[in-house]
């Protein structure tokens, strides 16, 4: 039987901090699904439909990885894709206070579901989506923390208003 994490997030933008999860994620899973979280009540920079398109540029061929979206509840979404395993990444100790009020939240309601947290590797953990996001609309360079397609994408996005 294959081993199939869930990674959510609204990846707005998808950071290096992502990629490093996802990353050491297939090295520990068979398959890693980067489900892209529809949230209406979140302002986002990209559209959940931009976001899936730039993360799936990112892993053009690389089975192990595939770009999803789910709106709803994560526990609903893992029940109807047959997987009880759930990747979170962590930078810091407030990161884990949120983390774990999810977790427990969704084993209550989905008491087979294993949340998984890895902790996001030193060069990227003060990353952050909306660091990113001031940084590129301030004029700076987030080469460093984003893949190349996503700071483009970013800057066009922030400079076309």
């Amino acid at each position: 039987m294959k081993r199939v994490a869930i990674y959510p997030g609204s990846f707005d933008p998808f950071t290096n901090g992502h990629l490093n999860i996802i990353e050491r994620g297939v090295k520990v899973f068979d398959n890693v699904i980067v489900a892209v979280a529809h949230n209406v009540s979140k302002k986002t920079i990209f559209t959940l439909d931009e976001r899936v398109k730039i993360i799936r540029e990112i892993f053009k061929g690389r089975p192990e990885v595939r770009v999803d979206y789910f709106q709803g509840l994560l526990v609903e979404y893992a029940k109807k894709l047959g997987t009880n395993i759930v990747l979170r990444g962590m930078r810091t100790v407030s990161d884990f206070e949120y983390e774990l009020q999810m977790a427990l939240s969704n084993k209550t309601l989905y008491p087979e579901l294993e949340t998984i947290f890895m902790v996001t590797e030193s060069p990227h953990s003060h990353i952050s989506s909306s660091l990113i996001k001031e940084i590129i609309s301030l004029g700076g360079s987030a080469k460093e923390m984003v893949p190349e397609i996503v700071e483009k994408k970013l800057r066009k996005k922030l400079f076309k208003k």
